[in-house]
């Protein structure tokens, strides 16, 4: 095996990438041109690589880390299923990569459509009519609307009237840090032991101060709330709003919408549930959907169409919270949704979802008399299992089980979430997987489950590098070989 380098330490004065030709215009010293300009004092300590050597250097290192081209990743909670070329192919014409977010709206009018019927087709799927596509992540499309929802209830109920969010234990993991930062205090709500929101715990909970309940649903135990028109109706009653967190929308789609069961908004994962990028720190996407009585508080642009079918940005919303990202949202992620659904259908979209959850219900049913799945025989499109007993009696842990799968090519499963299951494992199988790798996949975790104590703990036995201190390896990372 090669030495993993980093390509500094590659580098080697005189090799070049590429020739350039003589210049043929006379040379300008960059400072006076920009005179602030920090490279006119020294040029970057920039690699010299022979173009060869750049192209092995990038493909070890691509060699090296897994892809849901080549691997089998039952995330949980935050998927990763298989994105379609085509989207990527159609995201990526000159057409749409050759745009500049300034351009006028008049010389960009089959981008500003794609958008516009991009809003309509979320709205529809969310029964909520007004949509923003700005939003960033799915995080920050909690936050946007939790900002919306702030100003609005102020203007209702007046300064400091609204303080509360409740937020269940069985939700997203990213609903209490967006209710801080939005300036709201968060109270958690309690499930019941079949992995639903407790009634009788949320009605004590209720009161003039709430703002905002954000659920979850399905949950992050994979399982619908089936009491969920009660509960937003509770929350109405004293005249907070129900934020539906969408990171789950791919086990429903088609199949109920958040507006009809009562939600007043919502964002959508589009990594999760329309098949974009996702993971590596970007690209992302978090459109939002609202009902009409919060259209106005959207954040700014938004894509319109006049009369005449002339599509716009708009920007004149006096009540408007602003802006919440760059120009109009991150079109590249958010065009390949768009190529999705338009792939799809209204018929195959539900499909996608009946077979998400089909699928996860297969490999519980493959898997829960070799292992503990707490709530309940049945799911969604996840279920949330448990190696507690495993631990108890056999000194075999949840990180033992994630570690040892990597040995068989398999991504580990999200683990340790939710915090209330005793050493969970989060398995999402998407409805992008065969019959036949789910087979192979639980036949694969049965085995490990038999494996003994010495191994597991030593695993993975493939990788270079098997059980770091994971803590001390996040805060201090040595990121090359000395």
């Amino acid at each position: 095996m090669q030495q993993s380098k980093t390509i500094f330490q590659l580098s080697r004065a005189g090799n070049r990438a590429a020739a350039f030709p003589k210049c043929d215009v006379p040379e300008q010293p960059l400072d006076k041109l920009f005179p602030y300009n920090q490279l006119a004092a020294a040029s970057p300590p920039l690699p010299e690589l022979s173009e060869v050597d750049v192209v092995r250097h990038y493909t070890r290192l691509a060699d090296k880390n897994m892809s849901v081209d080549a691997n089998f990743y039952p995330l949980g909670s935050c998927t990763m299923k298989y994105n379609p070329k085509r989207n990527e192919r159609l995201a990526a014409l000159s057409c749409f990569t050759g745009l500049h977010p300034n351009q006028p709206a008049d010389t960009v009018q089959g981008q500003l459509r794609i958008l516009y019927e991009l809003q309509q087709m979320l709205a529809e799927i969310s029964g909520l009519p007004a949509v923003s596509l700005q939003p960033a992540a799915g995080a920050h499309g909690e936050l946007t609307s939790l900002l919306i929802a702030g100003k609005f209830l102020t203007e209702k109920f007046g300064v400091g009237k609204k303080t509360t969010v409740l937020i269940p234990d069985c939700a997203h993991g990213t609903n209490p840090a967006s209710a801080a930062v939005a300036g709201f205090k968060t109270v958690e709500v309690k499930s019941t032991a079949a992995g639903q929101t407790d009634l009788d715990d949320l009605r004590s909970k209720l009161n003039d101060t709430v703002a905002v309940l954000m659920i979850t649903n399905p949950n992050t135990l994979g399982l619908f709330e089936k009491n969920i028109k009660e509960i937003c109706e509770m929350v109405h009653a004293v005249g907070g709003l129900v934020y539906n967190d969408g990171a789950n929308m791919n086990a429903i789609c088609g199949i109920v919408r958040p507006g009809d069961f009562g939600a007043d908004m919502m964002h959508f994962n589009v990594h999760k549930t329309f098949s974009t990028p996702h993971g590596g720190g970007g690209p992302g996407a978090g459109p939002i959907a609202v009902k009409q009585e919060l259209a106005p508080y959207l954040p700014i642009p938004l894509v319109g169409k006049t009369k005449g079918g002339k599509y716009v940005l708009t920007t004149d919303c006096p009540k408007t919270i602003g802006k919440v990202r760059t120009f109009a949202g991150s079109i590249g992620v958010l065009n390949r949704a768009y190529f999705y659904l338009r792939t799809l259908g209204a018929k195959g979209l539900k499909e996608m979802s009946e077979n998400a959850v089909l699928n996860a219900n297969y490999l519980l049913a493959l898997l829960k008399d070799y292992i503990e799945v707490p709530a309940g025989e049945r799911c969604m499109h996840e279920f949330v299992a448990s190696a507690n007993k495993l631990k108890t009696d056999k000194g075999i842990t949840t990180m033992d089980i994630a570690k040892r799968l990597i040995d068989y090519g398999y991504h580990p499963p999200t683990i340790y979430f939710p915090l209330i299951v005793k050493e969970a494992i989060m398995i999402e199988p998407t409805e992008t997987e065969t019959k036949e790798t789910l087979d192979t996949f639980a036949k694969t975790l049965i085995e490990i489950l038999t494996e003994d104590q010495a191994t597991l703990h030593d695993s993975p036995q493939t990788t270079k590098i098997s059980r770091p201190n994971e803590v001390t390896a996040a805060k201090t990372p040595v990121l090359a070989e000395k």
